[in-house]
């Protein structure tokens, strides 16, 4: 699989919340599930330049966002379209976000969290490398829910 990425456009932003419907239990994934992260995957000016589009020629394939959030390390959070989704394309997909991630920002260090039923998710992550990390309580979607954040190394560096 071939990928490519840009800044997701407001239209992009508009046909993921409106259009990407996730059937039970990944319904969870929904951007209408949570009013105030609808709002703020919405808003432009929220959104910034940290959401990138993943487009597999010209389709709208998947999304992610990147931050910083240490020294040389950055959390990632995905979304894949649905028509995409458990079809075992999401090791390559990973794998082409991790390589993307790095050429561009050069981290040391990646994290990401995922609803712990998610264990598709998890398994694809374990695949790419990512370990787990600690498992924690979020407020989201109206609820509370248990996620597991994991982890990847990109370097030989011990802490950062």
């Amino acid at each position: 699989m071939s990928f490519s990425f840009q800044v997701l456009t407001q239209e992009q932003a508009e046909e993921i919340a409106y259009r990407w419907q996730y059937e039970e239990p990944y319904a969870f994934y929904n951007m209408d599930a949570d009013e105030e992260d609808l709002h703020d995957f919405l808003d432009p000016q929220k959104r910034g330049s940290t959401i990138y589009a993943v487009m597999q020629g010209r389709d709208l394939y998947a999304f992610f966002s990147i931050e910083r959030v240490g020294q040389e390390m950055y959390e990632i959070g995905l979304g894949m379209k649905p028509e995409h989704t458990g079809r075992g394309g999401g090791k390559a997909f990973i794998r082409a976000i991790v390589d993307y991630v790095v050429s561009s920002y050069s981290p040391a260090k990646l994290t990401l969290s995922v609803a712990t039923f998610n264990q598709r998710a998890i398994h694809v992550y374990r695949q790419n490398g990512f370990v787990d990390r600690n498992v924690f309580m979020q407020k989201t979607n109206g609820d509370v829910y248990e996620f597991l954040r994991m982890e990847r190394w990109l370097t030989d560096k011990a802490e950062i």
